[in-house]
């Protein structure tokens, strides 16, 4: 991937490099459990779908923090393999999340829980499916939080380069595992302020999705510590507003297009900075109706209603203009950390290009 600009065609080799990393991986996987049998071969297979598809920003940021920091020849199969462990640390943030938001579907097909409770059910064997199902979405969550460690550290680096960027991973996933805590228990009180709500969007998202893959591959390159925190003048505002726009999504996105039921975050109740920011500035009357319905079933036109709750609010309007200005700041860190500490031009452009698609998505 050489030139001026991260184009379509380099994009797609990415994801398709990308994919063979995670597929060979997974392919030992497979090989080293198949002496457990069916089931395990199912629970391989499960990880194979939900590690499958999406944008791939985490791997594509850890990428090019490494290319930004980079200064000498590298083995392009280590640095995929080693940016292929953020989308497994991924996947299992996703199995696990599903799971505790009760969620039926991810990216258009059933969620590991939902998936794994109808098979129980479709073989007729005893016993609660629904248990069955949550215990499979834990497993395989709990596998491929493994498989992220061990991929980083089998990456096929030296591990005088591997060693300090497994240090990120223990901080990331630390982070968002207690992140994750924080949103928990956030919706069980049924509240959370602008402020409350900020904190769960930087942990168990935000620092996770950009800031630590930028890290990650940055830390495999050698990077100075001086050159760390200056990826996170731009990576932290940026996964700041990634994280924003999917919370926009979350309520306003298009279910053909985002693989969710419409409002779906509504009908999970999640409290995030966008209904947090509703509920101070809507009416009282509505407000109240907003917050009443968070978190119960809703139909096409209950949903429509709390959509216009939020955007009589100014709430909607907030959030993007506080996604404008995150993104902005992150820019401008960006290029001034080119000139401070010396990053690559040419990878500092692509991770503006990618700054754009992660804030500008609608998927």
């Amino acid at each position: 991937m050489t030139g001026q600009a991260w184009d379509q065609g380099d994009q797609q080799q990415f994801r398709t490099d990308l994919q063979a990393a995670i597929d060979g991986f997974l392919d030992e996987q497979a090989a080293r459990l198949a002496p457990l049998g069916d089931d395990a071969a199912r629970l391989v297979a499960e990880g194979r779908a939900v590690v499958s598809g999406g944008k791939r920003f985490r791997a594509a940021f850890c990428y090019w923090g490494f290319r930004a920091a980079a200064r000498e020849q590298y083995d392009e199969r280590t640095i995929l393999r080693a940016a292929a462990s953020l989308e497994l640390l991924h996947a299992s943030a996703l199995v696990h999340d599903d799971l505790m938001d009760a969620s039926d579907t991810r990216r258009g097909r059933p969620a590991t829980h939902r998936g794994f409770a109808e098979l129980h059910r479709d073989q007729t064997w005893p016993g609660d499916p629904q248990q069955y199902g949550a215990a499979a979405a834990i497993l395989l969550g709990d596998l491929l939080l493994s498989w992220s460690d061990e991929l980083l550290r089998r990456c096929g680096m030296p591990f005088d380069r591997v060693g300090p960027a497994l240090d990120v991973l223990d901080t990331c996933r630390s982070e968002v595992i207690a992140g994750q805590f924080l949103d928990v228990s956030v919706q069980a009180r049924g509240r959370a302020t602008v402020e409350d709500a900020m904190t769960v969007l930087r942990y168990k998202s935000a620092k996770y999705s950009i800031e630590r893959p930028l890290h990650v591959g940055a830390a495999l390159a050698g990077a100075s510590p001086d050159a760390l925190a200056a990826l996170t003048g731009f990576g932290l505002p940026l996964g700041e507003a990634f994280q924003l726009r999917d919370d926009l999504l979350g309520v306003f996105g298009d279910p053909a297009t985002t693989g969710k039921p419409a409002g779906d975050d509504l009908v999970e109740g999640k409290r995030t900075v966008l209904v947090a920011l509703a509920l101070e500035a809507a009416p009282a009357a509505d407000a109240a109706r907003l917050d009443a319905a968070l978190g119960t079933t809703l139909g096409e036109e209950e949903v429509a209603e709390l959509r216009g709750i939020i955007d009589r609010s100014g709430a909607h309007a907030q959030v993007e203009e506080k996604i404008d200005d995150l993104a902005q700041r992150a820019v401008t860190a960006l290029a001034e950390a080119r000139s401070a500490v010396g990053l690559d031009e040419h990878a500092c452009a692509v991770l503006e290009g990618l700054a754009s698609s992660a804030t500008r998505r609608a998927l």
